[in-house]
């Protein structure tokens, strides 16, 4: 009996050192294949249907030119891509490959779920041509946990059909001021000037043109100490819904995210505040020219800066780390496979590949990769990434902001309750 029991003690304990030997890790641990050749690579993204068209595309390409690769396929949208991703990251199953967001990369990073990627840069992805401040936003504590796909920058997507018809014209750099007043003198015609601004984002922007930021350098606290700021910016946009130049909460909160029943779509509208690599997808489904402008100042040089849309990393738990590698550098540097992406995940970052595909752009894209190059030479660097908790930091002010365009709360009382709600999550960063 005893040395039957001791048996299954060793078989208990060699079942255990296999499955512990299944995680982590790093450097280039190249993991596992079958008997004959094959490799299977995992890979998530979030993205619209016209996203996970071409993505697959892509893919099927890599196949063709790497037979022995098998590719196994999760995509979601946005919001429900984050609440797959996170049972598998506690589980340690993330897939090899994963679309990752400049809100969550710090968390997932600091949390050990993600590959340090510097061996593999310019070994198995070539980035000799990406301009190094690019490069840079990849960057979490020293250490590159993601490739950028593309670059976007933020600016006005506009009818410029609707801004002469309602009388108005964009001022060459233009004012937060200026902004306001035309906003205003749009609402009076009974025409939305824009739909809002999404609160992180451009709140952030504000605080950059002042030399702030959102989050402390250290990513323990808000970075600006002063509320009035938050009680300037978000009472001007609670302004502007009661003028009528911004559509109200309760007709924002019903169209969001349908591009069909944006205000530019119906008619309602002239323009729209967001990311650059969202321009060509409205306006085909407006299907009427429009153009772009920059962001107002003062000191818009300072507020601007190049975000990448989204990253490329590898899990720390891939068993496939350089064929991961290898598919990151195809989708980053193939010519054919960039034609059938046209840039829709943001500018591609390499220069040879901007100029390789110039020709298959549609007028549309080219306006974007155009109104990138404007702003690119007067961008300043990016704020480092988000800390650990910013995704409950912008819930919270998401909330506050609500209540005050809502007119349930003062921009002063909401802009200390957010402080105290915000320092207390970032607080655990310490």
């Amino acid at each position: 009996m005893k040395k039957k029991s001791l048996l299954v003690v060793m078989v208990l304990m060699l079942m255990l050192t296999a499955a512990c030997s299944g995680g982590g890790g790093s450097g280039n641990n190249t993991g596992q294949s079958s008997g004959d050749g094959q490799v299977t690579l995992r890979i998530a993204w979030w993205g619209s249907d016209k996203r996970n068209e071409y993505t697959q595309q892509v893919i099927d390409l890599y196949k063709q030119k790497h037979p022995n690769v098998k590719i196994d396929v999760e995509y979601a949208l946005f919001d429900d891509y984050w609440k797959k991703l996170a049972p598998q990251a506690a589980a340690n199953q993330l897939p090899d490959i994963i679309q990752m967001d400049v809100s969550y990369i710090t968390q997932y990073a600091k949390n050990g779920q993600l590959e340090d990627l510097g061996p593999y840069v310019n070994q198995s992805v070539q980035l000799g041509d990406v301009a190094e401040n690019v490069l840079k936003t990849g960057i979490v504590e020293g250490k590159q946990y993601g490739i950028p796909t593309g670059v976007n920058v933020l600016g006005y997507q506009y009818d410029p059909a609707k801004l002469k018809e309602t009388g108005l014209d964009i001022p060459e750099n233009w004012t937060w001021d200026q902004y306001n007043e035309l906003n205003k003198q749009a609402g009076a015609k009974g025409v939305y000037f824009d739909n809002g601004m999404q609160a992180d984002i451009f709140f952030n922007y504000f605080l950059r043109t002042k030399g702030l930021s959102l989050y402390n350098a250290e990513g323990n606290a808000l970075g600006y100490d002063d509320d009035q700021l938050f009680a300037d910016f978000f009472g001007a946009m609670a302004e502007n819904i009661k003028s009528g130049g911004t559509p109200s909460p309760e007709i924002t909160s019903q169209t969001k995210g349908i591009l069909e029943e944006n205000q530019i779509v119906k008619g309602k509208g002239i323009g729209e505040w967001q990311w650059s690599n969202q321009y060509v997808a409205l306006q085909q489904v407006a299907n009427k020219p429009m153009e772009l402008a920059p962001m107002f100042g003062p000191d818009m040089e300072k507020g601007i800066y190049m975000q990448p849309s989204m990253y490329w990393s590898i899990a720390s738990s891939s068993k496939v780390k350089e064929e991961a590698a290898k598919f990151i550098d195809f989708f980053i540097n193939d010519p054919e496979a960039n034609k059938l992406i046209k840039g829709e995940r943001g500018v591609p970052i390499s220069s040879k590949i901007k100029e390789a595909i110039a020709p298959e752009l549609s007028e549309q894209t080219q306006q974007v990769f155009d109104f990138v190059a404007a702003m690119e030479p007067k961008a300043s660097p990016m704020s480092p990434p988000p800390p650990v908790g910013s995704p409950e930091v912008i819930a919270a002010l998401t909330d506050y902001v609500e209540q005050v365009n809502f007119g349930q709360m003062k921009p002063e009382d909401a802009a200390a309750r957010f402080r105290a709600d915000a320092n207390g999550i970032l607080a655990n960063n310490m």
